[in-house]
């Protein structure tokens, strides 16, 4: 198709939306997952951290003795190899009811906690009796994860072991982690959106066709339908010129190929803002004048009185003819014959009968599709049409009880407004 019709715009509208919803999908379902996978790390790396730290301040505590003068034995420390895999290391020994004094420290007394932290992790392992993991600054600044293990003198708390490490390698690795997961899922939805446009993309193809050739056959019937047309309108008035006679019959016979030239057109018009393959023609135009010009054209307007205020509206004239006539048609059909009375005022075209009338509970059924006049054993569209054009236009159609009797058939359209 050589543009761009709004049906078409459509399709592609929905094909983005759809990669929207695709993408937006895969990302939701990827921030779970990593978000899953990122707490899921930063707990395993915690817990790995405490572990080391444990085992290494069980293990030396283990090492730690007292000899039979009550003197805290160090030996031990000097050869154990969790020693010299410790990043910070230190024993600290309090006699009862005195504050702890530093007996070790490694490499140096400033990777250990100061004298105040010192004594708030000795009352911590005095009130636990076992071994603590808790945080805290060494005195150069740095945060370090320490635990604290005791050692006995008997049964008496006379010293412990702190062994220390800094998180901020772990905590590294892990907001590596967190990097490379964002990089990843950005990837990923990037990829998800691709491949799902292109799936809706392959989905569009039979769509596309099925519209492109929709067109195709339209506008074949409009030449198919226009081309004898056009043709019978030529011999009538050759006919004409060339024999002199009957010029009553002939007026008629051109009349009614010009109406069928413009019902043609309307309906095509129809098909095609139907299907979405074109937009309506809102164009200005005397709305009183288009109502006394279909009723002109109808084949038998006996009966049928026209009375017009001078209405501007915007609109597609076809459309609104189609459905005009389409009004009148279905008061002289249902309207048993009686007079039919229209008239044009300010945005609005009501058509009466004098009729039987349509009952209050079938006035909004008759305008669906395939539903007829009330009392009618037939069916059609002809109300249908009516309130498609007029929501087309942004009104609407109605009916309702004339005074007297009969029914109102109104189509009610906006007003141009005059810039």
């Amino acid at each position: 198709m050589t543009g761009r019709t709004p049906a078409v715009a459509r399709l592609y509208r929905a094909r983005w939306a759809m990669t929207l919803l695709f993408a937006t999908t895969t990302a939701a379902c990827l921030v779970v997952l990593a978000a899953v996978a990122v707490h899921t790390d930063g707990r395993s790396r915690a817990r790995g951290l405490d572990d080391t730290v444990s085992h290494g301040a069980d293990g030396l505590a283990r090492v730690l003795y007292y000899d039979d003068g009550g003197v805290l034995r160090l030996d031990g420390i000097y050869d154990d190899s969790l020693a010299d895999h410790a990043m910070a290391l230190g024993v600290i020994q309090a006699a009862p009811g005195a504050a702890p004094q530093l007996r070790h420290a490694q490499p140096a007394r400033t990777a250990l906690p100061d004298q105040t932290r010192l004594e708030e992790l000795w009352r911590t392992v005095q009130r636990e009796q076992e071994t603590v993991v808790v945080t805290a600054p060494a005195a150069d600044g740095r945060s370090y994860r320490w635990a604290v293990a005791p050692v006995w003198d008997g049964k008496v708390l006379g010293s412990a072991v702190l062994v220390g490490t800094d998180p901020a390698r772990s905590e590294a690795d892990h907001v590596r982690l967190v990097e490379w997961l964002a990089a990843g899922c950005a990837v990923l939805v990037l990829v998800a959106a691709a491949v799902g446009h292109l799936l809706t993309g392959r989905a569009m193809r039979p769509a596309l066709r099925g519209l492109e050739q929709q067109e195709q056959f339209l506008a074949e019937a409009a030449h198919e339908l226009r081309t004898p047309l056009a043709t019978l309108r030529v011999v009538v008035e050759q006919g004409d010129t060339a024999e002199g006679g009957a010029p009553a019959a002939l007026d008629e016979a051109t009349r009614l190929v010009d109406r069928l030239g413009r019902l043609v057109t309307g309906l095509l018009a129809r098909a095609r803002v139907e299907a979405g393959t074109q937009e309506i023609e809102r164009t200005p135009l005397r709305l009183d004048q288009l109502v006394e010009q279909t009723v002109e054209e109808l084949p038998d307007t006996d009966g049928v009185t026209v009375s017009a205020d001078a209405v501007v509206v915007e609109g597609d004239p076809e459309l609104l003819a189609q459905a005009v006539r389409n009004l009148v048609e279905n008061a002289l059909r249902h309207g048993g014959g009686t007079p039919v009375g229209v008239t044009v005022t300010a945005g609005r075209v009501a058509v009466r009968d004098h009729g039987p009338g349509v009952p209050a509970g079938e006035r909004e059924r008759v305008f669906e599709r395939r539903v007829a006049g009330a009392g009618s054993t037939g069916t059609g569209t002809g109300l249908a049409i009516v309130r498609w054009v007029a929501e087309l236009h942004g009104g609407t159609a109605r009916l309702s009880e004339a005074p007297g009797g009969g029914t109102v058939a109104e189509l009610c359209l906006p007003e141009r407004t005059r810039g």
